[in-house]
């Protein structure tokens, strides 16, 4: 038993979800920065108001559908932030060269495709 778990331990895999989690952990914090003092105060200047806590308060203040718009905007934003500095990243990075590879390939495969294709065009019919 401990030796299987000391090979599960050492895993890639575990070993690369330990690294995500804590990059994830520690990469939060950036993106709720961006978020809350760049994007949230954006739409509260285009919107008049820095969130939409007060939209929608019922049942004498003690429940506000607001809280809720505001919460799922925020997650939204999160969300886009990410996706820009993921974006960012992989471009920086520059291409796959692995994906690289599988494209010479079918570019190379639907080449040869196509003079296959070509031959037999011009072969006559018998």
């Amino acid at each position: 038993m401990i030796q299987e778990f000391k090979d599960f331990i050492n895993k890639g895999n575990v070993i690369d979800l330990a690294v995500a989690v804590v990059l994830g952990a520690a990469f939060a914090p950036v993106i709720g920065a961006i978020v809350d003092s760049l994007l949230m105060p954006i739409i509260g200047y285009i919107l008049g108001k820095p969130n939409f806590d007060e939209v929608g308060v019922f049942l004498d203040g003690q429940a506000s559908l607001g809280i809720v718009i505001t919460a799922i905007v925020q997650f939204l934003l999160v969300a886009l932030a990410l996706f820009f500095v993921i974006k960012a990243y992989n471009r920086m990075k520059g291409p796959d060269p692995e994906e690289v590879e599988a494209e010479t390939a079918r570019t190379e495969e639907a080449t040869l495709l196509a003079e296959i294709r070509d031959q037999l065009a011009v072969r006559p019919m018998n």
